[in-house]
């Protein structure tokens, strides 16, 4: 089990990835030197990376969609490499459930959407598909963010 200054130090990191050492220290209680030091020890397996959260529809992206597909077997190696290179396509997951992916689409617009499921259905044998089109984010990256509920995820295992 990963020790509680531990989870604190990662909880503030998920909060603020920005915030400096020396306000996530006065927060925890942890001196700097430690903090310094378990992020050089967990970074690259435990924290995977730091990135920025955009708002796609500020920049003229106004259609995202979740989408889960399942194809023909033959076909699963070469959508997975074509969705892995797909500009469109912000994350991709491995799935189960009688789908074999899952992947958010960012686009312009419904009909850039369409057009591109469309592509997709025309290249590959897909044998089933499920489009979900997201309306807003409700929550979004938030476990582990809030260190008042580090106890409860202590003493959920």
């Amino acid at each position: 089990m990963i020790p509680r200054k531990d989870l604190l130090i990662l909880s503030a990191l998920r909060n603020n990835s920005r915030e400096t050492l020396t306000r996530i220290s006065k927060r925890t209680s942890v001196p700097i030197s430690t903090i310094f030091d378990k992020l050089k020890q967990y970074e690259g397996n435990v924290i995977k990376q730091h990135t920025t959260f955009i708002n796609f529809s500020e920049l003229g992206f106004n259609t995202r969609a979740n989408v889960m597909i399942k194809v023909d077997r033959d076909a699963r190696e070469a959508i997975k490499e074509y969705l892995t290179k797909h500009q469109n396509v912000n994350s991709l997951f491995r799935i189960n459930n009688g789908f074999d992916y899952m992947f958010e689409g960012i686009f312009m617009n419904l009909k850039e959407a369409e057009d591109f499921l469309e592509k997709l259905d025309q290249r590959f044998k897909v044998e089933n598909k499920e489009v979900y089109y997201i309306i807003d984010d409700i929550k979004k990256e938030s476990f582990m963010a809030d260190p008042n509920l580090i106890d409860l995820i202590m003493h959920a295992n």
